[in-house]
């Protein structure tokens, strides 16, 4: 059976320690987001978010997408990138102009808009990103679309995410090599909630962890919107690196462990089950790892020591960010992990008892002719990429004095269906 028309098609690529992940998808006319094609591969030259070999990365950038484009049949010039290092950072800029009472016309938003740009403080840092979040009328918060109302005053919130000049130019230029253009660098917090969290629970109050290779976000959601987060150096590459070490045993062996046999919650069993670190077929090969036995098998229960050893240190780094960005109290009811490292079996029990607050895997949403291999939470912003592009966001940066008119979908539109296909203004 053929598949739809596409009526526009969508590149996104997500840049990470661990893989490096591309994925095309299409919107058809009747609205419903199609994946025409998706790839991945491991990550060369990225360490903790940042290239660290121009070589190395643009070669893996342009394997993830050409393994995309032989599925999709077809090929893409632009794409966008999803960003979990570089310093990302996040804040709330606010503006309010004056109505009088009168009835709120296009105008009056597309004036308050513009007027935002000047109130954005990037303190020397790049801006990815400028986008209106939500208004307010004579103080009234959670507004979302103020055309046609009556007000006093008229207030935005404007969300803005921020990152260091230098590595997103060379996470760009990585890309670039790859014969590809850039459409834009999204931050992966806001890419993954698109994917992962609900529109009441980014109102109600959540927190989103990304747990990364080699980087841990931790980001807080209120009231619709993104309100801080904190990147922490730690990932699931360090769980695999302490195995590693405990064992004496090469990474990879390591990272099979962890995936295969490991859990972030013991058993009364553990003890007495023997795993062995060697794959099937690869018996016999290399030195016995550390209390191994004959065969090479070490017990279960020390693997899984290592591992909530680990898990421990990231859970008090984790601790900490809340607590400093005061996600507490009514707000601070539930948290969303996603990301590989929340692949591990027993995760989200582990951190529940260690954050003393509900938590679930956050997966990726269903999307039609997703591969089953990236149906995981590791997949999570490589889906909210072209979710995030589908939803046509604005950014008050683009915007000038004579434009006509904003087509505004919200921060978080597009779930099945996109409303508009071409936005006015270029």
């Amino acid at each position: 059976m053929a598949q739809p028309r596409s009526a526009r098609v969508f590149g996104a690529v997500n840049i990470g320690s661990f893989r490096i992940s591309a994925i095309i998808a299409g919107v058809t006319e009747m609205g419903d987001m199609v994946v025409l094609g998706s790839g991945h591969r491991a990550s060369q030259g990225i360490k903790r978010g940042y290239v660290t070999d121009m070589r190395a990365a643009t070669y893996a950038v342009r394997d993830a997408i050409d393994r995309a484009e032989k599925m999709a049949n077809l090929s893409v010039q632009k794409v966008w990138i999803g960003c979990s290092g570089a310093g990302l950072a996040s804040q709330i800029a606010q503006v309010e102009a004056e109505i009088g009472g009168r009835r709120i016309e296009q105008e009056d938003i597309d004036q308050l808009l513009f007027s935002a740009r000047d109130v954005i403080q990037p303190d020397g840092r790049m801006v990815l990103h400028a986008q209106p979040a939500s208004y307010r009328l004579d103080g009234a918060h959670g507004v979302g679309n103020p055309k046609g109302l009556h007000a006093e005053r008229l207030g935005v919130d404007i969300h803005v995410m921020l990152a260091d000049g230098a590595p997103i130019r060379n996470l760009t230029e990585a890309v670039q090599s790859a014969h590809l253009d850039v459409e834009a660098v999204v931050g992966s917090p806001i890419a993954a909630a698109h994917a992962c969290l609900s529109p009441e629970e980014r109102d109600l109050g959540v927190a989103l962890i990304e747990f990364g290779a080699e980087v841990t976000n931790v980001s807080v959601f209120s009231d619709g919107m993104l309100r801080e987060m904190i990147a922490i150096p730690i990932g699931s590459a360090d769980i695999t690196d302490a195995v590693a070490s405990a064992f004496g045993i090469r990474r990879y062996q390591a990272e099979r462990l962890k995936c295969v046999s490991g859990s972030a919650v013991a058993s009364p069993n553990d003890h007495r089950e023997m795993i062995p670190v060697n794959a099937p077929g690869e018996e016999g090969t290399g030195p016995l790892a550390r209390h191994a036995d004959e065969k090479n098998r070490i017990p279960r229960a020390e693997l899984i020591g290592v591992i909530t050893s680990q898990l421990g240190v990231l859970m008090d780094e984790i601790n900490r960010a809340l607590k400093v960005m005061r996600f507490n109290g009514q707000r601070g009811k539930q948290v969303v992990f996603t990301g590989g490292g929340a692949e591990l079996v027993g995760l989200a029990d582990y951190a529940q008892a260690a954050l003393g607050k509900p938590v679930r895997i956050g997966r990726v949403p269903h999307l039609s002719g997703l591969a089953e291999a990236h149906v995981k939470p590791g997949f999570a912003t490589l889906a909210g990429l072209v979710l995030y592009a589908a939803a046509d966001p604005v950014d008050i940066r683009t915007l000038g004095a004579d434009r006509h008119k904003i087509v505004r979908y919200g921060s978080f539109g597009v779930v099945g269906r996109v409303v508009q296909a071409v936005r006015e203004y270029f």
